[in-house]
């Protein structure tokens, strides 16, 4: 009998014991999400004021929209305002409201199917700026929406003359483009020509390669467009994630190292699709990015891209390298704001 009581109490003291490792286990665990959620927002903190700066800065020295300063800016300020950031509200509404001053000055050559410099990646980008800061759609946004339709439309596709990588000249970047901007742009007298449009580039979609990391990250994003079959994007996304280096990032071209700006849109990519925070391919990704995030907030990209025009200034640091260096950032910021769960922002929209 007293053999048995203590052989009891030993099971007891056991269970109580195990127990309490499990629940030491689960604040463990509870405690190191914690602390990434907490490195993830103040990545974003550092961020969002150079973001903030380098579209502001932009648009006082140049009228032009451009995808690195403004649009790129807008979608990281509207993804973080949407998880309860802090964001300059009348930043992002002067970034939008210059986008559309900018569409508006080329709104002749859209209806005459010429377009503005930069055609589509323009075109595509200043739509999903407006978008993103939900602009109603008017005359402007419907000019730019027939543009689309009409321009290269025996080529299967969508494509850009001009080549500076990689944000530049991948026809699957300005395919996606197009898609996405249609898609929620075009008008009701504009649908029959949309579907048309879609059949075609879909065909196109399925039946080319990809050669780089900015080809994948948009023939995976595109392929949702075309309603093309769940297998088919399962093998996208699979072949996306294979790519992942050792240090839990992606690189521009196979032969180039991990930075940020691959590595954020393919992150980007990925997390809009459903993967989740806490998927391991997620995980090193996010790792990446806040291992290389530099003092000042910014992650810096080398530019590879031949310059075409006269260098200038907007407050965002790296110099001759700012421009490529925005847009990374703003990739960055993306796809850390999209591992936080969103809250209901106190203001929404542009007015």
């Amino acid at each position: 009998m007293w053999c048995l009581k203590i052989q009891t109490a030993l099971t007891v003291n056991g269970i109580l014991f195990a127990l309490t490792l499990l629940a030491g286990s689960k604040y463990a665990i509870a405690d190191d999400e914690t602390s990434k959620s907490e490195r993830v927002s103040v990545a974003l903190r550092k961020a969002i004021p150079l973001l903030e700066s380098a579209a502001a800065g932009s648009a006082q020295e140049k009228r032009c929209f451009t995808c690195h300063s403004q649009a790129l800016p807008v979608f990281a300020l509207t993804e973080a305002r949407a998880r309860g950031f802090k964001i300059d509200q009348e930043v992002l509404a002067s970034q939008v409201k210059h986008t559309v001053a900018h569409l508006k000055r080329g709104l002749k050559g859209y209806r005459q199917g010429r377009g503005q410099g930069g055609r589509v990646m323009t075109a595509g980008y200043a739509l999903w700026t407006l978008e993103a800061g939900e602009w109603e759609p008017d005359e402007t946004t419907d000019a730019v929406s027939h543009y689309l339709l009409e321009f290269q439309k025996d080529d299967k596709r969508w494509h850009q003359a001009s080549s500076r990588p990689p944000s530049a000249g991948s026809d699957f970047a300005n395919t996606y483009l197009a898609l996405r901007a249609l898609r929620h742009f075009a008008t009701e007298d504009q649908q029959t020509a949309k579907e048309a449009r879609f059949s075609d580039v879909g065909g196109w979609l399925l039946a080319t390669k990809a050669k780089d990391t900015e080809d994948r990250v948009f023939r995976y994003r595109a392929l949702s467009y075309i309603d093309a079959a769940q297998v088919k994007i399962a093998a996208e996304r699979k072949e996306l994630i294979s790519q992942q280096r050792e240090d839990g990032g992606w690189s521009q071209k196979s032969d180039m190292a991990s930075d940020a700006y691959a590595t954020g849109t393919v992150l980007a990519a990925l997390l809009r699709d459903g993967a989740k925070a806490s998927d391991m391919v997620v995980e090193r990704g996010v790792a990446y990015l806040l291992d290389t995030q530099l003092a000042d907030g910014s992650w810096h990209v080398v530019t590879r891209a031949k310059p075409f025009q006269p260098y200038f200034e907007t407050g965002f640091p790296h110099e001759k390298d700012q421009f490529i260096s925005t847009a990374a950032t703003g990739w960055a910021t993306i796809a850390l704001a999209l591992t936080l769960p969103q809250v209901e922002p106190e203001t929404s929209g542009v007015e």
